[in-house]
């Protein structure tokens, strides 16, 4: 059994469910789970729904009419006949989303984002499903949140493997193609919807391989496979062809978009393989993560992260940065949801670079100045180099105003302004 994962942007039109046909009938594979994200940026719109939804919001319709209409534009192009039942079953499913904005109470917003957002899965592999039973390849639906049992910590579920792997190998028909949702879980007490957090939909297929021990897992993207750095911001770029388990990792902590850590760890402990590969061009290699040699080629690999904050801080009456003092800094970084991307401390001194991203700086910065002295840069960027030369850190910070450089053994990480 192999396990294929299609993410929103090869299905995110009727083009794109039209060439997962193509790449299943190129690939020629007949034991299949197949895992679907819904189409397109249709968690976007369906999170536009929740939050319309709880602000009792007039706009609620027009998010609604729009999702549907998205949805129904693939379906006459991919199935001109009306008549067909994919019509009565797409809106069936959005009937059943509607009922649940009427009939809920809750103000909780991360089930009320669980129980919404979900539906954008379960209409993308009803299509996928149905589509593909028209172009005579065989396959069965099958509605994941029976399978991947949860805790009820909603939009970052907690998986049970235990009655998962359970659940998986008695729903999962050991031949043919099985179709299921990506992200998805349900909780144990009330069977309420849960997701599985970043990169939920990789990580459900690494679940799935995992249980039903899984020859490989292939992730079809719109790239050729792993590159060495992001192309929007560095204009050579080359494909990794192999990629260790734990060099992958290291680039995942480091922020490069390979693989989220979670989703690998499943996969390395039984020796799986995973391939990132392009559904434009199913028969080129891609990438292989997976067991033995760290990198192929071996070259420098390249992470770049921007509006990022440094904050410098020193302690009032210069003596030294201890660990009781360091322990309230990680303390506060955590009461206001600073995500650290770097630290470095001398005797009397402490700096972390970290993301702004629940804009709560102001706050943290005045919890620091009752005993710290502080400087802080805001919009800095930082640049992480695995296995670099000199010249390449030369060249990328020449002529920049070099504000923290920090090198170990693999790892080179310098951070400039803007």
């Amino acid at each position: 059994m192999k396990v294929f994962k299609f993410g929103g942007a090869s299905v995110k039109d009727a083009q794109g469910v039209k060439n997962v046909t193509t790449v299943l009938k190129k690939t020629g594979e007949k034991d299949l789970v197949v895992v679907v994200s819904a189409m397109g940026k249709m968690t976007n719109a369906l999170e536009e729904v929740v939050t319309a939804h709880l602000a009792k919001n007039d706009t609620l319709k027009d998010h609604l009419l729009a999702i549907e209409t998205y949805h129904y534009d693939i379906l006459k192009e991919l199935f001109p006949n009306h008549e067909h039942p994919i019509y009565k079953a797409v809106s069936g499913l959005i009937d059943q989303l509607k009922r649940f904005l009427m009939s809920s109470k809750s103000k909780n917003h991360a089930f009320v984002y669980d129980q919404v957002v979900s539906y954008g899965e379960l209409i993308s592999t009803t299509i996928v499903s149905m589509y593909l039973s028209e172009e005579h390849i065989k396959n069965t639906w099958l509605d994941v949140r029976g399978c991947i049992k949860t805790d009820d910590n909603y939009r970052d579920a907690k998986v049970d493997w235990e009655v998962t792997q359970k659940r998986i190998i008695e729903k999962v028909f050991p031949t043919g193609i099985t179709i299921t949702q990506g992200f998805l879980g349900a909780e144990h007490e009330n069977n309420f919807t849960t997701t599985l957090g970043r990169e939920g939909s990789d990580y459900t297929a690494a679940i799935f391989a995992y249980c039903l021990n899984g020859e490989s897992v292939t992730i079809w993207k719109d790239v050729p496979g792993v590159l060495n750095a992001d192309p929007r911001y560095f204009s050579k770029t080359q494909l990794l062809n192999k990629i260790s388990y734990r060099e992958a990792i290291e680039l995942a902590f480091y922020g490069a978009s390979v693989i989220h850590p979670k989703t690998l760890q499943p996969l390395q402990r039984k020796e799986i393989p995973l391939y990132v590969k392009s559904f434009y061009n199913p028969e080129d290699e891609g990438t292989c993560v997976g067991k033995g040699v760290a990198l192929h080629p071996k070259t420098s690999c390249f992470i770049l992260k921007n509006n990022l904050v440094l904050i410098s801080l020193s302690s009032l009456d210069f003596s030294f940065m201890m660990e009781d003092n360091i322990g309230d800094v990680f303390k506060w970084l955590h009461q206001y949801k600073m995500k650290v991307e770097l630290i470095q401390n001398s005797a009397i001194s402490f700096s972390v670079c970290v993301d702004n991203k629940f804009n709560t700086l102001d706050e943290l910065l005045v919890k620091l100045r009752e005993k710290f002295r502080v400087k802080w840069n805001e919009e800095v960027t930082l640049y992480t180099i695995r296995h670099s030369i000199p010249s390449e850190i030369k060249a990328l910070t020449e002529n920049r105003t070099v504000l923290l450089k920090q090198e170990s053994r693999d790892t080179v990480q310098v951070i400039v302004e803007n």
